[in-house]
């Protein structure tokens, strides 16, 4: 039996999220130029490249958009196991940059621990600042999102899916519960 689903976030309130989170990571840039955004996989990457072009639309000029895989520089692969993950794809040279670590759903803090680590053979970056759609809780690391669209208590048996147009054919955000 499939697992239940509750909206947390429609597609207009999505559209709304994604618009304050884009509006507030300029307003913390000296020079909007010199943002990286990149995508932690999996679908990091695909609310990267969404969020990309609403900062695009918002400051008036391009923005570097790529993917940074962090799959080898886990801690607890033998727990999560691996996947065949997007390889890191940097548009632009880290060094001096801004860079936004994009995810969509922060959870224990190790992943974004990884990506951390998978950053640094590639540059010295300005700053590095972190945007989760969703916070939802059970954090194992002291790591804490700067950008965030929306905090989710969750239990651990529960999840949360970000779907996307573009890869789902709907938008929104979902709690699923497994039926018990």
């Amino acid at each position: 039996m499939a697992a239940d689903r509750l909206e947390i976030l429609s597609a207009a309130e999505l559209d709304r999220t994604l618009h304050r989170l884009a509006s507030q990571v300029l307003e913390s840039l000296a020079d909007s130029r010199q943002l990286l955004v990149l995508g932690i996989p999996t679908r990091g990457v695909a609310l990267a490249e969404v969020l990309a072009r609403r900062l695009e639309q918002l400051c008036g000029h391009p923005v570097a958009c790529g993917s940074l895989d962090p799959t080898f520089h886990r801690d607890d692969l033998d727990r999560v196991g691996t996947r065949l993950a997007p390889p890191t794809q940097l548009p632009a040279s880290l060094d001096g940059r801004e860079v936004l670590l994009v995810d969509d759903v922060i959870f224990t803090g190790r992943t974004v621990r990884a990506a951390l680590e998978a950053l640094q053979p590639w540059g010295r970056p300005r700053r590095v600042a972190l945007l989760a759609m969703v916070d939802r809780g059970h954090r194992e690391l002291p790591i804490q999102p700067d950008f965030c669209g929306r905090v989710v208590p969750t239990s651990r048996q529960e999840l949360i899916a970000l779907c996307l147009q573009q890869i789902d054919g709907e938008e929104g955000v979902f709690l699923l519960k497994e039926p018990g």
